[in-house]
């Protein structure tokens, strides 16, 4: 159980600063990017895509690493177990989809549940930092956009 509350810590501190990186960069580089301005909206969109992918990919290598080499629990299920299975549930359970084909036993099942908090909130901070991007960037007839963009 001491790995799986070691895991859970590092794996919220990790993400979380992964995240803040990734949003910092985006706020502070996406004003001098050479694009019009609604296009930096489809890479706001893009980056945090490839932000929440990375992060799923941290639970789901966590989570095999600590059934399959540390033995602390299990998923059981239906299907062989891979590596590409343990994504699959880092994936449902990020973002709480949940089909419920995969069940974690034993301690990891904590790590189960830190992962869908920690996807529900940075989730809903990509989801933030988008809106506040589009009051940003998406400005009709602005005079850095392109003249197809206009109306």
């Amino acid at each position: 159980m001491l790995f799986v509350l070691f895991a859970c810590a590092l794996l919220l501190v990790g993400t979380t600063l992964l995240h803040y990186e990734v949003l910092r960069v985006l706020n502070t580089g996406l004003p001098a990017l050479g694009i019009p301005n609604r296009s930096k909206l489809l890479v706001v969109i893009l980056v945090t895509f490839l932000a929440h992918a990375t992060e799923m990919a941290m639970y789901g290598g966590a989570l095999y690493l600590l059934v399959t080499w540390l033995g602390v629990g299990n998923l059981s299920g239906t299907t062989g177990f891979s590596l590409t299975t343990y994504m699959y549930f880092s994936a449902e359970t990020y973002t709480s989809l949940g089909f419920g084909d995969l069940t974690p036993t034993g301690p990891v099942r904590l790590l189960a549940g830190i992962e869908a908090l920690n996807g529900l909130l940075l989730i809903g901070w990509s989801a933030s930092f988008t809106y506040i991007s589009m009051e940003r960037f998406w400005v009709i007839n602005s005079p850095s956009e392109e003249k197809s963009d206009r109306p």
